[in-house]
């Protein structure tokens, strides 16, 4: 396999022979990528793993692929970190995990299956400083429990509360619950089973949260003292489509007053992302991206997640698997997203980082329709004298497709990013919403604005 030690991500994207492939988000020019992995804030740089077949534009075989960045604009793509071992744990894939240190050595925790029947152990990985070279062992962590209930178990998450480290992972309960199963981690190479620690059987994890396995669990802590679980929400018969898209609960974490064990107490919920593209995010607790912010010296949660390819939704034109197959790519990472919580609800919002790939203004303050460039950044805001929908259109006549259509109020804003195929929307205060849809040649995208609104468009450029 070719050396794509510090390879240019973003450079390379624009100059991609497919219009489709986007140029602001970090990924291999070929091959398949799903899950987010391992992303983490290590001796001064952001790493980003992700679930990857180099070989071909399907999922198969699944290694891990890595990019890493010293600060969320430029991109270096990196070798194979992670491939299955022949014979090993991990045989038929190295499937979704994290990376963490272990007394100074970066580790990684992920889930290695041997087959495809919803199986896996936590199979542990040790990298180099730079985490570009990794060891593998095949030395195994956790199993499956001994316990029948159990049916299916994935995507170890590993988090630090009260001075001591623990472990979570996904499963599914032969009653048709989703759960989220706990370990104490003392010793990164041996977890100790705590039990079950949540199931959909709690009204509010059944009312914001519904699945048949909790996917790519996550937790985190945000700057006003909240805490964060997020889930990907499986359902039997999902083949990458994901209908339940992904959910989140917010409560409080405290100690078990007996075994001091963590107890998570949900008292609200709701949709992360409101768009039918957007599955397995992963999020990474880190101090505050920006020393000026009101987050101070608070946590932070940074998040990354999937928009996959496929055959089209609500209304949107897709891809046939033949023209995934023939552009020999698929999958995408969003940008970098900032979870808070505001009065009680879940706020998403880009990297500030991201305001670098703002270039030459298209239009300010404009009014009524304008065509926007294939990668852009619109800033749309609304007033007291806002009525009516802001839609973003691909194309004109019958082939016309809206791919975005949404409210704005006034003091609210919306921010939208263009990157060929893949559209990011965000909602000041709210969730954001992922989509994808693919320009034919000669289409161009058209934002329509409500009375009232108004919005500015920038070109979007790499930083020289």
């Amino acid at each position: 396999m070719t050396d794509l030690a510090l390879v240019d991500s973003l450079a390379m994207a624009a100059t991609h022979p497919d219009p489709a492939f986007p140029r602001f988000h970090p990924r291999p020019a070929q091959g398949w990528i799903n899950d987010p992995n391992g992303v983490s804030f290590i001796n001064g740089r952001y790493h980003v793993f992700f679930q990857y077949n180099p070989l071909s534009a399907r999922h198969s075989q699944i290694m891990w692929g890595h990019v890493s960045s010293p600060d969320l604009v430029g991109w270096e793509e990196h070798p194979v970190a992670l491939s299955p071992q022949h014979g090993g744990p991990d045989s038929a894939g190295c499937w979704t995990g994290v990376v963490t240190t272990d007394d100074g050595v970066p580790t990684a925790a992920y889930s290695g299956v041997k087959d495809h029947g919803g199986h896996s152990q936590v199979v542990i990985a040790r990298g180099s400083s730079d985490l570009v070279t990794w060891e593998q062992d095949g030395h195994v962590a956790a199993s499956m429990p001994n316990d029948p209930l159990v049916t299916a178990v994935r995507d170890p998450f590993i988090f630090r509360f009260n001075g001591g480290r623990y472990a979570m992972q996904g499963a599914g309960l032969a009653d048709g619950r989703a759960a989220l199963l706990l370990y104490t981690v003392e010793d990164m190479n041996d977890w100790k089973y705590e039990g079950i620690w949540l199931t959909t059987a709690n009204p509010v994890a059944a009312s914001h949260t519904p699945a048949e396995i909790w996917e790519c669990p996550q937790l985190v802590q945000v700057p006003s003292g909240e805490w964060v679980m997020m889930f990907s929400l499986w359902l039997s018969g999902d083949d990458h489509e994901h209908a339940n898209g992904v959910g989140h609960l917010i409560g409080s974490l405290t100690g078990d007053p007996v075994s001091g064990l963590p107890v998570f107490v949900p008292s609200s919920g709701g949709k992360s992302d409101l768009g039918r593209d957007f599955y397995a995010p992963q999020i990474v607790q880190l101090p505050a991206l920006v020393s000026d912010s009101e987050m101070g010296s608070e946590p932070a949660a940074l998040l990354w997640g999937w928009a996959n390819e496929g055959p089209g939704r609500d209304g949107r034109r897709g891809r046939t698997q033949e023209e995934i197959d023939q552009a020999g790519w698929a999958g995408v990472l969003t940008h970098p997203r900032v979870l808070t919580v505001v009065e009680g609800a879940l706020a998403v919002s880009p990297a500030p980082e991201i305001d670098a790939y703002r270039g030459a203004a298209v239009a300010s303050g404009v009014a009524g329709s304008i065509i926007v460039p294939g990668f852009a950044e619109v800033l749309v805001r609304g007033s007291a004298a806002t009525s009516g929908l802001v839609e973003l259109v691909l194309g004109s006549g019958a082939d016309a497709q809206v791919v975005y259509s949404g409210s704005v109020a006034a003091g609210e804003e919306l921010r939208i990013f263009l990157d060929a195929s893949l559209v990011e929307v965000y909602r000041s205060g709210s969730v954001a919403t992922t989509l994808r849809a693919y320009p034919a040649p000669g289409e161009e995208w058209q934002l329509t604005l409500p009375t009232g609104a108004t919005a500015d468009v920038w070109e979007l450029t790499l930083p020289a």
